[in-house]
């Protein structure tokens, strides 16, 4: 089972495009959606910031309607998605791919056809991590016991954390903001079953 976003797919590209229809400098948003991670906060933090009392919901509609909507193609992939998604189908593993995105992202995920069982979000799960019932759901769809399920994302807190309250395996991912700050955390490294680079590791943990 593994996260989305920095883990399947790179954020350059849907904060760039915020920080456009936002009229504000892109380094300006990264820096901080930095800020706001560093804190432990929500990212989508960065966007109150730019712009206080902004109702994020109303503006991402506004966006669509305007043509400037969210978007995906085979460039938001990290590079090894492909081969280890491929390679762990070859192992007979089930792969999921499930995380935090917005109906939209997940129509656009499923329209890259990824070596992947199913590709769900918690827009059209209606439930979000870190919640449990998100990971309930994880479960469901795994059609596996928790010991049995390996959960892959970067984040302690979305990620890491309610994954192994839920009683799967985890792997910490060191990519993306998240998964590089909190990489040597006592309570991150802790919790983690695993601690990889690339998702090309995730083979040989399963095949172990």
């Amino acid at each position: 089972m593994l996260d989305i976003g920095e883990t399947i797919t790179r954020d350059d590209r849907y904060w760039a495009s915020w920080a456009d229809w936002l009229a504000v400098p892109r380094h300006t948003l990264a820096a901080l959606v930095g800020a706001v991670v560093a804190q432990g906060r929500d990212n989508a933090d960065a966007l109150r910031l730019v712009r206080p009392g902004i109702d994020v919901g109303a503006e991402y509609r506004a966006r669509e309607a305007a043509g400037r909507g969210e978007q995906l193609d085979e460039s938001d992939l990290y590079g090894d998605v492909r081969s280890a998604l491929s390679g762990l189908r070859k192992l007979g593993v089930r792969v999921i791919i499930a995380g935090n995105q917005t109906a939209r992202a997940g129509e656009l995920l499923r329209g890259l056809d990824l070596p992947a069982d199913l590709i769900v979000t918690s827009g059209e799960w209606g439930v979000a991590k870190p919640q449990p019932a998100f990971f309930e759901r994880v479960l469901d769809v795994a059609q596996a016991a928790p010991g049995e399920t390996v959960y892959v994302g970067d984040h302690p807190a979305n990620d890491v954390f309610p994954a192994k309250a839920a009683g799967l395996r985890v792997a910490h991912l060191r990519r993306g903001p998240w998964g590089h700050l909190w990489a040597d955390d006592p309570d991150v490294v802790a919790a983690a079953d695993w601690r990889i680079d690339s998702l090309s590791q995730l083979t040989e943990i399963v095949g172990d």
